[in-house]
């Protein structure tokens, strides 16, 4: 296939990814955060082949791996050092981008520490939120425009569910 090809599917696959990741900022549950989490690191691993980015593959396994370890409440301590460092290795071994391709690997070790510490649902809308931040620089580098595009939205549902969440519960 050619570039202009692998973008099309790419931003295709993505779109479907980003009604997970908006899902998950809506909803109030952890659990269910998480399930759509996952949902979305697996099919963003799948559209991040079509934009030849390694490092979003390997990041995005690692990532739907520890959601559905913290869906399943099995995230421990010795598994948040493991996804971390694992991300670390493998996310600079086959990172091909330069500074963007750090940009995942940043996202994941973000997020995965989130994924540890914070158990409320807002602290963990908060980490989401820093999340989609760097994920739409990173999004728009590799020209995945959907996602760009879902990841803001999203932050600004997340953001507007948070206040409606401080709100309803203050």
């Amino acid at each position: 296939m050619d570039l202009a090809w692998n973008i099309v599917v790419g931003n295709v696959i993505s779109l479907i990814a980003g009604i997970f990741i908006i899902l998950s900022m809506w909803v109030n549950d952890e659990k269910q955060a998480y399930k759509h989490q996952f949902l979305n690191a697996f099919i963003l691993m799948i559209s991040s082949v079509f934009f030849l980015s390694w490092t979003g593959v390997t990041t995005m396994a690692i990532a739907a791996t520890r959601n559905a370890m913290v869906y399943k409440d099995k995230l421990t301590f010795n598994w948040t050092v493991f996804f971390i460092i694992i991300s670390i290795v493998l996310g600079l071994l086959v990172n091909t981008m330069g500074f963007v391709g750090l940009l995942p690997i940043i996202a994941i070790i973000q997020i995965t520490l989130c994924n540890y510490y914070l158990k409320s649902i807002k602290t963990i809308k908060s980490g989401f939120i820093v999340n989609s931040a760097i994920h739409v620089i990173y999004f728009l580098a590799i020209l995945d425009f959907s996602s760009a595009i879902i990841e803001s939205v999203t932050a600004l549902i997340g953001v507007v569910s948070l206040v409606r969440l401080i709100r309803t519960k203050c």
